[in-house]
């Protein structure tokens, strides 16, 4: 059996490919692994959220039914952010937290995300002995309880209370006269957004999900819509969510999109200025833009680059001690608050600055050069998962497109950890070239894998 998990939980088109066995399994057999661990011998306790996917709800039970037959007790937190479960473990004292959602996928997608008493993904380690148990019939077996011994099932949706009371408190002064557009992407931040931000300064969009339009058409990765309705009703500032709300994109006045790198920068001089920038770092991934770069050595602030997933940005700065990090797609840490990507704290950190500032974002952000730069996907069939290294019709256009390039160029493909695609990103001078030069690759990677 191939590895179970990927970068960012366990992900596949919901009951087809992520099914209600497997949700069952994954909850018996980390429950089974709680409980061996479990301080004092009582039953561990596991915190469950969703995001507003019509799945959501079924793997819900098929999981929660496992982790109770193995003799968890769970706690329903209901519809949330996938950082409000990281938070709740934490502030509950929870053994472990699972959030069920496929982020910034589309419906048909789902997935779940586990979390230790600390509020930290689960380690790979952790992850393959859950898929070794799963795998094992004898082990499946050995995970059920019976009596007493099972497991209990609260609604606790207040708790969720906890999370967006704490978020509106970190708020320190929204700017003066500033029309907020804000989209939810029918999603997890549908709810909880409102809660963080109050007032008539914001207008609230796509918070009417109906179990099928998360993400369609809309949030962070449609941010285009917000762009346009930005600068056609004249709001100051757009923020879009993902689905699940652990990312976050801003829009300034005049609809250019301020993405997680330039955020990152903003808040990184920011975070300096008052003293709150541990080693003067920032800790980035291999796919943010080389005007990013630029700007922050302009401003005497190091990056510490690591690989795609805010799993090993956290990493990095939990060893070292680093105070904020992330990635160009929106997923930003702040390690002072969080444990995770948290689209709404990214917000609340971005209002905060522009409220001391006295700026508009536009202003702010028009400093950070950024490269031309295209990222394409290509879906790769069960066959061709990780195959494309390997392929020399794949491997002989990159090299081509290599040759061709000048100095100020980077091509990166990567295969993603949460769906079935190839990822081709080049940076250069010219877009109307890399466009070109990616379309090489992209046409050569369908050829080969599809």
């Amino acid at each position: 059996m191939a590895r179970l998990f990927g970068t960012d939980g366990v992900r596949g088109v919901a009951v087809t490919e992520l099914t209600c066995e497997i949700a069952h399994n994954i909850g018996k057999a980390a429950a089974h692994i709680l409980s061996e661990t479990h301080s004092g011998g009582g039953r561990p306790v596991v915190i469950v959220g969703k995001d507003t996917r019509r799945s959501s709800d079924i793997l819900e039970a098929a999981l929660v039914a496992g982790v109770t037959a193995a003799g968890g007790d769970v706690q329903l937190v209901g519809v949330v952010p996938t950082p409000a479960v990281a938070y709740l473990v934490r502030r509950f004292g929870a053994d472990a937290g699972v959030m069920i959602t496929a982020s910034h996928n589309t419906a048909e997608f789902n997935g779940i995300k586990l979390f230790n008493k600390d509020g930290l993904k689960f380690p790979d380690e952790k992850e393959d002995e859950i898929q070794a148990i799963v795998e094992n019939p004898d082990a499946m077996r050995d995970c059920l309880k019976n009596g007493a011994q099972v497991g209990t099932i609260t609604e606790r949706a207040d708790e969720a209370d906890d999370y967006t009371s704490y978020l509106n408190n970190l708020i320190e002064k929204i700017p003066d006269r500033f029309k907020i557009l804000v989209d939810c992407a029918n999603g997890s931040a549908s709810f909880a957004a409102k809660k963080v931000f109050h007032g008539t300064d914001f207008t609230f969009i796509h918070n009417s999900p109906d179990g099928i339009n998360i993400n369609d058409g809309c949030g962070s990765t449609h941010i285009d819509a917000l762009a346009k309705q930005v600068v056609a009703d004249k709001y100051d500032l757009g923020i879009a969510f993902d689905g699940d709300a652990d990312r976050m994109l801003a829009v300034d006045s005049v609809g250019n999109v301020v993405d997680g790198d330039k955020i990152i920068a903003l808040l990184s001089v920011y975070m300096r200025e008052k003293g709150e920038l541990n080693n003067d770092t920032a800790v980035v991934t291999v796919m943010s833009n080389l005007g990013f770069h630029k700007f922050m050595k302009a401003n005497n602030i190091k990056t510490e680059v690591v690989t795609v997933g805010d799993r090993y940005v956290l990493e990095r700065m939990l060893r070292d001690d680093y105070s904020i990090g992330g990635e160009q797609s929106g997923h930003i840490i702040f390690k002072k608050h969080a444990t995770t990507g948290d689209g709404l704290l990214t917000a609340v950190k971005v209002l905060n600055l522009l409220g001391e500032k006295g700026v508009s974002l536009h202003d702010l952000a028009s400093d950070i050069p950024e490269l031309p730069q295209t990222l394409k996907n290509v879906v790769i069939s069960n066959e061709g998962k990780g195959k494309w290294e390997s392929n020399p019709a794949i491997t002989k256009v990159i090299e081509e497109v290599k040759s061709q390039a000048g100095e100020n160029f980077r091509l990166l493909v990567r295969e993603s950890g949460t769906e079935p695609l190839l990822r081709v990103m080049i940076e250069g001078e010219n877009q109307a070239q890399i466009e070109e030069w990616a379309a090489l690759i992209c046409d050569a990677a369908k050829k080969e894998l599809s």
